[in-house]
Order: structure tokens, then sequence, then C-alpha cells
């Protein structure tokens, strides 16, 4: 559904001069040149219980929408592959509002240095003579005037800049380049601040420059600490539970030297993560923050029988809880403080059924709801941010029935196809003697489950697409069916293909792997593809080290492929592509061992619906020119 704003009813005029003076001065924003439009992009509960994101544009007319829909599908997917987001997505809502602006592109943009009219007054920081400018500054008060738009109750925005060189800035609005090959990672990094509260693994203030060393005492950051491993352990603090294992993001969890912008005397848990270098993975230290921040957001029973007066002797209790994408939630119910077995995991309790002793004296019901999720192994996050309850107490009195049409509340969206490993789900209307029955279908064929199952875990399909499909009847009446949803389940696995520089020399290994010879240096170029709509990601990963985004060549035009060296290549005082052991992205006054030699490179895909691909690789070898 798209939702047109008919009239504009902002007061721009306090946001026009919200800035306060620079040398240079900031740009003032400007009237949009049409209608702004919302349109809600992923909704999955009311904006008070999810995070709810707000991305908007500047910088981008009315002909350049086209172009916005297309950077904004990249960066969401993008995002919907890393996680926790791609776990959680059905926690956060994702509006979109298109601003239409008088000019293309923004103010000092260091491909054109000139200035642009743009509704959130969008500029690289630093003038016009700034060729090397990085940040992208906006008029927040602007910004928060057109969230607001969306929803009163937005939790972060983000802008979508029209520019194609690399830039952006955080916090709670953040900024980032609509078309530039890194723009789309600069999200998730900025979310682990703004939402997770993560701070920066980075070992420099000033790029180039090495940060110095850190002389505070022990950091409240809970991916930061002095403590060496041995102190974690014996004292149960920090990420002593994480310690040994292979990280999200390359190599083990450990003590790695450096964060906090201080390259000494504070350590990180892993080499290289989202929050040092954004195109690895959130490691498991701060990927476990970002599942509780995410989960408090949002209510785990997202409804409930009322809680507020007695349960009848005849009702049927019932609640509904949050869900997950991937995985369900647990649901235990005790009566009087003792768990039913009998009970666990369903949603919905006859209490009418229940042969009850000593009617007319207090009983207690009580619903336990609990996330399962192996991202999360401190129990204070488990029973704290993971953990729900609701109690209710039981009457002597029986409740009159009530109407209730065998209809469908809620349910996965159907917009899109969802993922062969889903968690489908469904919610009903609420008879107050019975629960409606649920029947689901599967290319035509009827599924076993329970009549009251509002819940379908998707495994083990054959590759392909299918056709999924949820129909609520009343017991009272079950030959006439109620409301009907339909699904496309996507289960046919993206793929990808590479193109490598001209080789030396072409062989193959034994077991069929191709196997390259370069001299010095080598490009690759990955194209994922997908028989769905969407934007394909790209990953691949050196020597089994961390899954890393492809995303071509930094500060290049679109397509350009990315270059591997033995020590890598410096753009802007970042390095980029370097085979040595010390990974992709080294800092340049690192020491590092030339990688000369045999590499193994995997490569797979993820795709629109959450599919991740199966990983193929390939060997290149690199010898030193003689």
């Amino acid at each position: 559904m798209v939702r047109t704003i008919t009239a504009l009813a902002l007061v721009l005029t306090a946001a026009l001069n919200a800035q306060p003076p620079q040398r240079p001065p900031a740009p003032s924003p400007v009237e949009p040149a049409g209608t702004p439009t919302v349109v809600p992009v992923s909704v999955n509960g009311d904006p008070a219980a999810r995070f709810s994101l707000v991305v908007m544009s500047d910088g981008y007319t009315a002909a350049d929408m086209p172009k916005y829909r297309a950077h904004l599908d990249k960066h969401l997917n993008v995002l919907w592959s890393i996680e926790p987001f791609r776990s959680y997505r059905n926690y956060i809502n994702v509006y979109s509002v298109e601003i239409p602006s008088p000019d293309s592109g923004i103010t000092c943009d260091p491909a054109t240095r000139e200035q642009r009219k743009t509704p959130l007054a969008a500029h690289f920081q630093g003038g016009c003579s700034n060729s090397n400018a990085r940040g992208i500054l906006v008029n927040q008060e602007a910004a928060r005037a057109f969230a607001k738009l969306a929803t009163p109750q937005f939790d972060q925005i983000l802008v979508l800049t029209n520019t194609d060189t690399y830039g952006g800035i955080g916090g709670g609005v953040a900024t980032t380049s609509g078309g530039n090959a890194l723009g789309v990672l600069i999200t998730p990094h900025e979310l682990g601040h703004s939402l997770g509260r993560l701070q920066d693994e980075y070992t420099y203030r000033e790029r180039g420059l090495a940060g110095g060393s850190f002389g505070g005492s022990e950091p409240n950051s809970v991916h930061h600490t002095l403590l060496t491993e041995e102190q974690m352990r014996a004292g149960q603090k920090k990420w002593f539970r994480w310690l040994g294992d292979e990280s999200e993001s390359g190599g083990k969890i450990g003590r790695f030297e450096g964060g906090q912008y201080m390259t000494t005397g504070i350590w990180r848990p892993s080499k290289h993560s989202m929050m040092i270098s954004i195109g690895y993975y959130f490691d498991q230290v701060s990927r476990e923050r970002m599942v509780q921040r995410v989960s408090e957001q949002v209510n785990l029973i997202a409804d409930a029988r009322p809680t507020d007066t007695p349960v009848g002797v005849n009702e049927v209790l019932w609640i509904e809880a949050a869900h997950p994408n991937y995985h369900e939630l647990d649901i235990m119910w005790s009566l009087d403080g003792k768990e039913i077995p009998s009970q666990k995991n369903l949603s919905h309790w006859n209490v009418n059924a229940m042969e009850l002793p000593d009617i007319g004296k207090p009983h207690t019901f009580t619903v336990t709801v609990t996330d399962p999720t192996a991202f999360v192994r401190d129990p204070a996050i488990r029973t704290g941010a993971l953990t729900a309850t609701r109690t209710w107490t039981l009457g002597t009195a029986t409740t009159p029935d009530a109407p209730a049409k065998a209809v469908f509340t809620g349910s996965t969206q159907t917009q899109r196809p969802v993922s062969g490993r889903e968690v489908v789900y469904v919610t009903t209307t609420h008879p107050v003697r019975r629960s409606l029955n649920v029947t689901w279908r599967l290319g035509g064929t009827v599924v076993k489950t329970a009549a009251t199952s509002r819940t379908l875990s998707l495994t083990n399909l054959p590759s392909g697409t299918h056709t999924l499909t949820a129909t609520v009847s009343d017991p009272l009446d079950p030959r006439a069916e109620g409301e009907r949803r339909t699904w496309t389940i996507d289960n046919t696995m993206p793929s990808v293909n590479y193109t490598l520089s001209t080789p030396v020399e072409r062989k193959s290994e034994s077991d069929g792997t191709p196997h390259y010879v370069f001299d010095e240096e080598f490009t690759m170029k990955l194209e994922p593809t997908d028989d769905q709509k969407g934007y394909v990601v790209a990953e691949f990963r050196v020597d089994g080290d961390g899954w890393h985004h492809y995303y071509g060549w930094p500060d290049a035009p679109a397509g350009t492929p990315f270059k591997f060296t033995p020590r890598g290549t410096t753009i802007k005082e970042l390095v980029y592509g370097s085979l040595s052991s010390e990974g992709l992205s080294p800092q340049p006054w690192e020491e590092r061992k030339p990688g000369y030699g045999t590499h193994r490179i995997e490569y797979r895909a993820i795709d629109a619906a959450g599919n991740i691909g199966p990983a193929r690789a390939f060997l290149v070898t690199v010898r030193q020119s003689k």
C-alpha cells in the first residue's frame, strides 16, 4: 500500500535556520518539488511495539525516484542479509518517505563541487573545496519533520542521499551515499551504534594516524576490555562465554588490541567485525547485544486475553507471541506455579476442558514466553529482554459467548516471497469459548498440524517455488471456511558467477576445484542472480576468514571488480584487498607479511527472501614478479 500525503503540513521555517553558523555556511533546506509520499515498505506491527526505521530520500528529483527505489531495495536487502537483522526482520518496521527534490544530487559532492537545493539540505562536510570530504550532513529538524509523516513513533532515520561518492554519518539521523558501493554498509554499522549502543572498534581517530594508547579504566562497553582472557574467565566477565569460538567475522573470539580510537592498551573480541570493518558481520559479542536491543523494542507477548478480569471457567485462554523469521519462541503454561507439559508451545489453553480441583478457590494461570536463540548466552539477557510473562486469576462464573468471525488479524507478510526456511505465522480472532481452526495447505495438499496451530515451520521443501495457504474456520461450523491467506515460498537458492582477470596459468585440482595463477595481483567480479525480484547480495571469504560483503571496488564506478594484492591497496588511508594474514583491510601502519602463495576464495549469494545459496570456491596462486 502506498499512502500519499495530500497536504504537506510541515513547519520548515525553524528548520531553515536550525543549523549553527559554519565556515563555510551550511546550505538551507528548501520546499520539496512535489508532495512527499510515504510507502510502508515492511510494517510488522504497532510502531510503538516495534523498532521503526524511516528511510527517506534527499537530492532525488521526481525523475530520480526510480533510482531512489532501486537504492532503497539494495540498502535494505543488504541489511536483511546481516544477522541479527536477517533472523529478526519481523521485529522491524520500515517506512520510506519519497521527497521530490528541486535539484538532483547534493551540495559539495567532491565529484561536482557544486551547490544543490534539496529538502534536507544534504551536503558534504567541509565545503566544496574539500575533495576528500566523507561526512554527509543534513538538516536534522527537517528530517524529523518528514519522518513524522510516516509514524510519530519512529526510532531511527536513515537518509539516502543522491550521490555515488562514498560518505555518511551516524546518529539518530544517519546519512549514507545512496549510490556508492560501500554506502549500503553504513546502515548496519550505524544501527550498531544507535540501536545496539555499541562503540567503534576503530584503532584511529584520524585515518592514516595510529590512535595512541588507551589510558582509562575498564570500559563499560560490552565489547571492549582491559582484562586478559584468563581474567575474563576467572571473573566471568565481558565476553568470557564466547572465548575460543569461531568468530562470525573471521578467526576466533579472543582478545585483539585496539578499539575506541586507540591502537594500544585496550582490547576487542575479534580481529575484524562490523564495528571496525564494515564489510564483515557483527561478531557474536556484538550480535548478542543487538539481539537484546532489538528484543527490547518488541512485546514478546504481542497480545493476549486481558488480565484485568477473572477468567471464566468456560473460557479459552490465549496469547499471540512475537515471531522471529527462522525459529519459534518457547511457550510454557503453568497452573498455580506448576508447569503443565501438555500445554508446551501452545498459544491457547481450554480452561473448560480442565479438571480443576477446588473450583471456587483461587487459581492462577501463568504463561512464560522465551526466545531460545543460540545468538544469546548471557542468562541475564535471556531472562530479561528475551522473556515475557502474563498472569490471570480464575473466577467462579461462566463467561457468556460473544460473536466472533473466523478471520485473520495478522500474519507473515504476503507482499513478497518468503524463504524456504522461514516460520510462517497467522493470528486470528478469539472467540471466548473455543479456538478457531487453521488449515495449512502446501501446493494444495493439507499439511498435518494441530488444528489450532498458528505457525508452520518450512523445512525439507524441494527446490523451487511453492504456494502456501492458510484458511481459518470455526469448529462449530468446520465446513464453512473463513478467510484465506496465500504466500509464495522461494526455495530456489541464488547463485553467483565470478569473473577473474586474465591469469598466467589455469589448472584444476583433483577434486575439480579451479585453480588460477597470477603475477602480483588479480581482480574478481561477482555477479549474483536469482529467479525472484529484489537485490541479491554477494559475499566472499579468503582462506576461511569471515564472510565479506562484495561491493565492487571502493570509490570506483559500479561494477568495477575487487582487486587483491599481497599487501592491499590504500585508498584515502584505508587498505582494501590485502592477501596478508592480517585480513582484507588491515590498518596502513600495521606490519603485514605479503600474502604471496595459494589462497582459497569462497563465494555465495543471499537473495531478497533471505535464502543463503551454497558456497563454492576456487584457488588462486599469486606469485612475486621476478
